[in-house]
């Protein structure tokens, strides 16, 4: 962990909304509302909800990558503070050292690899994006080691996404997004797209490094399964609005909110060893 970090919250919001403006016929999107959260240093945060519910918003905006294509999400109220920097109006050189410490494990980014690159420049690649000087030796040092980290042969450094199992590929990407030994990962939906029989072993591997390497995390998904297994708290996330907030027994044992109501009961109702209940 970056030094201080452990005394600054990872993240914290006060009553913030995130819109996506208009463009051409399209009318402006809310896409967040009134959102109010707080992590604590070292602590992994789920959220949860349907498609559309506002989850990958609140990772682009968090992560500062934005929206990559299309129109960027943009917060209209409130503040969202994310490692001591205030998003809202925030330079693109505060933006910049912000990006060094949050690594973003995008919801395609398994499926995304540059296919013409092998694993050991695609792990490298954000680095020298940065910085083309950067030391080779070193830097194929730190490549190294983060492949050791998600459980990947050394050989698999000269190989290409094409080559690659999918639950690989998603080891490659996380590889990727902790070059940086970040204080903060995002995760957007870490095991879409990962074949079923290696999911665990993907969200497991992120538990690991989450707790060897002592950063935070907010793991995002629609998946209760994939939160159970990782997170301390989960937040609940129902029409761009977060509608409860806390452990998963507090969240589910006791909801006051009928969309959580309406999750609880569809959760009673499956056999406890089969509880991999997708809520898209």
């Amino acid at each position: 962990m970056k030094s201080g970090a452990a005394s600054v919250p990872p993240i914290t919001t006060d009553d913030l909304t995130i819109e996506y403006p208009s463009r051409g016929a399209s009318p402006a999107f809310v896409a967040v509302h009134g959102l109010n959260l707080r992590m604590e240093p070292g602590e992994v945060v789920g959220l949860l909800g349907e498609t559309g519910s506002g989850k990958s918003t609140i990772a682009r905006v968090f992560s500062g990558t934005g929206s990559g294509t299309g129109v960027r999400p943009v917060i209209t109220g409130g503040e969202a503070t994310v490692l001591g920097f205030p998003l809202r109006r925030i330079s693109r050189r505060k933006l910049a050292r912000l990006t060094c410490s949050v690594g973003m494990l995008a919801q395609d980014a398994a499926e995304t690899l540059p296919a013409t690159m092998t694993v050991a420049e695609i792990v490298a690649e954000p680095v020298l994006e940065r910085d083309r000087r950067f030391n080779h030796r070193a830097l194929d040092a730190r490549v190294a080691t983060m492949v050791d980290a998600v459980r990947l042969p050394l050989a698999a450094l000269a190989q290409y996404p094409y080559e690659l199992s999918s639950g690989q590929r998603q080891r490659v990407a996380l590889a990727r997004a902790l070059v940086f030994e970040p204080t903060l990962l995002i995760a957007d939906e870490p095991t879409a797209g990962v074949d079923v029989l290696v999911r665990d072993d993907v969200i497991d591997l992120i538990g690991e490094l989450q707790r060897e390497r002592s950063f935070s995390a907010l793991v995002i998904s629609h998946d209760l399964a994939v939160l159970r297994r990782v997170a301390n708290r989960i937040g609940v996330m129902h029409q761009g609005v977060l509608v409860a907030l806390g452990t998963i027994d507090d969240v589910f044992d006791d909801p006051s909110h009928p969309y959580v109501s309406g999750l609880a009961a569809a959760l009673a109702e499956v056999p406890e060893d089969i509880r991999d209940v997708d809520w898209a």
